[in-house]
């Protein structure tokens, strides 16, 4: 346990910032498994809502540096050509 008061300050934010992490984290995941599971199975309009859903939550973490960006767009260029090529 800490003993400076900054420190326990900062065990605070830290506590408060990993379980904002892990929201916007879990969410993108949530929604690229989501869209993949759509695309395999083959319906396009569902798998089109999907993917757009997912395409934002990859945006979102990206943008609170939750995931890097450029992984945010490897994610969201793998998955484009998964849709496209199924249609």
């Amino acid at each position: 346990m800490a003993n400076l008061k900054s420190q326990i300050k900062r065990n605070r934010q830290n506590k408060k910032r990993r379980e904002l992490n892990r929201i916007f984290r879990g969410s993108a995941r949530t929604a690229l498994r989501k869209a993949r599971v759509a695309i395999e199975q083959g319906e396009v309009e569902e798998a089109r809502a999907a993917t757009q859903v997912a395409l934002k939550a990859l945006d979102k973490a990206a943008a609170k540096g939750v995931i890097h960006k450029n992984k945010a767009a490897r994610q969201k260029s793998s998955l484009m050509k998964q849709l496209n090529g199924m249609e």
